[in-house]
């Protein structure tokens, strides 16, 4: 019932280093060694797992390699796949452990569309209550965060925990809040109607005549990138209508300023991120800045003297919301 993906092996890099101009690991080193390129070449020429350790834990797995690469390899997906060979972090582990733990706890979900909100937006009730109702489905008892936090650590995800969380999605339409499970949840469930959660707020007249031209709008770059050739006209479209400015490059992809949506998950660096928002900022003087994830508005916050708003907050009240 589930599918999984074949992506194509490190041993197709060709070293035409397209990836290193997308790459927050390789803008912020200038080292080949940090990049998905220098990653596929080391292999290539037999390097040890070790020695790439710092690289892969230094990756933000924002996607962004993966559309640009000209020989269709899934550059984050090797990464991810490299990353569950290395020795794991105790006290990430401990935090799936804990995630996966709240979740077998979790009653059955009625019958209907759901909303798997991650733990950055359950951890803001007001937002997520925000969200549930501008969205007007339920969110999720079981929402997945365990699996989502081994798909970026590396944490192994046993079969029959993958098998009971997604035989409760399994024919549902569902928006998922986290980038990275959301790509899975593509693979596991093709026949599934899945949605990013700013692609589906995006949609919303009450969220989206509030975009204004001042406004920075930070797409979500995992989502995005997963889906990168439909969602560029979503977001074409979302640009031309309100004129704001928005973390795209020229080739239409998104430049991340953050790692993950989970508070405290961060392999890396997290002095990187708040460079990486400063750097996204360079140049620009927006009236506020809009953003999909709400870990990301967190770090924005905290680099910028301007308001820092989630998309859903952008809906005027409550009674708006439900006359949307």
């Amino acid at each position: 019932m589930y599918s999984s993906a074949h992506p194509r092996a490190y041993s197709a890099c060709s070293g035409c280093s397209l990836c290193r101009l997308v790459c927050p690991m390789w803008r912020a080193r200038r080292d080949p060694c940090y990049s998905p390129e220098g990653i596929a070449k080391a292999r290539q020429s037999g390097a040890a797992l070790a020695e790439l350790a710092p690289a892969l834990e230094a990756c933000t797995l924002c996607g962004a390699c993966d559309p640009v690469c000209p020989e269709d390899i899934a550059l984050s997906a090797m990464i991810m796949a490299l990353r569950r060979e290395l020795p794991p972090h105790p006290e990430l582990v401990a935090l799936q452990v804990g995630y996966r733990q709240a979740a077998e706890s979790a009653a059955a979900d009625p019958a209907g569309a759901l909303l798997l909100p991650g733990a950055a937006m359950r951890a803001d009730p007001a937002l997520h209550e925000k969200v549930t109702a501008l969205l007007g489905i339920r969110a999720a008892q079981d929402d997945g965060a365990d699996i989502a936090v081994a798909l970026e650590i590396g944490g192994q995800i046993a079969p029959q925990r993958l098998r009971r969380f997604l035989d409760g999605l399994d024919g549902r339409g569902l928006v998922v809040g986290d980038g990275l499970l959301l790509a899975a949840l593509r693979r596991w469930l093709p026949a599934a109607r899945l949605q990013g959660l700013g692609e589906a707020l995006g949609n919303l007249n009450a969220i989206r005549r509030r975009i204004a031209s001042a406004d920075f709008y930070v797409i979500e770059a995992r989502a995005y990138h997963a889906d990168h050739e439909r969602l560029v006209a979503h977001y074409d479209a979302l640009r031309k209508e309100s004129g704001c400015a928005m973390n795209l490059d020229l080739q239409r992809i998104a430049m991340p300023p953050h790692a993950s949506a989970y508070p405290g998950l961060r392999i890396g660096s997290a002095r990187e991120d708040l460079a990486q928002a400063r750097w996204l900022l360079q140049g620009r003087n927006p009236a506020r800045i809009v953003v999909e994830n709400a870990a990301e508005r967190e770090v924005f916050r905290r680099v910028a003297d301007v308001p820092v708003l989630h998309l859903a907050e952008l809906a005027a009240s409550n009674e708006e919301i439900h006359h949307a």
